[in-house]
């Protein structure tokens, strides 16, 4: 089953109702959608693993080596392609289920690098994506302090893992965010 990116939207509200969750799914969609062609992939389909990627988090937030499986489980039950279902139930990486191809690998990069960005901005004198530029962004990558939550090293793997740098892989991420910034109410 093709869902489109609306109904994804509103299984992501459905399923978690807190809108910054909601937001954040909104932003890993829209940076998996800005990194598909690179690898030959289809962006609507790359846009809906982020999309749908933490679907299960108000299930599993107390317990995280279920999270991404139970995800799996309810969009293998709804239809939704193995691919996507498969990116979604790898992005937390947990042991036997690491990321294996692009998508996978883009989505468990993406994840961390978009709570970055997101931190970024609204400390920016702006508060507004659009006020952010990659170095601005780089700067705070840097700050261990600053966003602790956003794992560095997890970022870090666009380099061995999709052959991407990190400038160049933050200036994707950051350029897809300023794309649905409206939708981010960034």
């Amino acid at each position: 089953m093709e869902l489109t990116r609306q109904e994804a939207i509103d299984i992501a509200r459905e399923r978690v109702g807190n809108e910054n969750l909601v937001k954040h799914m909104i932003a890993v969609g829209a940076a998996m959608r800005a990194l598909a062609p690179r690898f030959g992939g289809d962006p609507d389909r790359w846009e809906l693993a982020g999309i749908l990627h933490d679907i299960d988090y108000n299930e599993t937030k107390d317990n995280f080596e279920k999270h991404g499986h139970l995800s799996y489980e309810w969009l293998r039950q709804m239809g939704v392609d193995e691919d996507i279902a498969a990116a979604v139930r790898a992005h937390p990486a947990h042991p036997g289920f690491e990321p294996k191809n692009p998508m996978q690998w883009a989505l468990h990069i993406v994840d961390p690098l978009t709570g970055l960005i997101v931190a970024a901005a609204l400390m920016h004198p702006s508060r507004k994506l659009a006020g952010v530029d990659t170095k601005f962004v780089l700067r705070r990558f840097k700050e261990k302090r600053f966003a602790a939550g956003a794992n560095r090293e997890q970022i870090k793997l666009c380099e061995p893992k999709l052959g991407i740098p990190l400038e160049e892989f933050v200036s994707i991420v950051l350029g897809a965010m300023q794309s649905v910034a409206e939708e981010l109410g960034l």
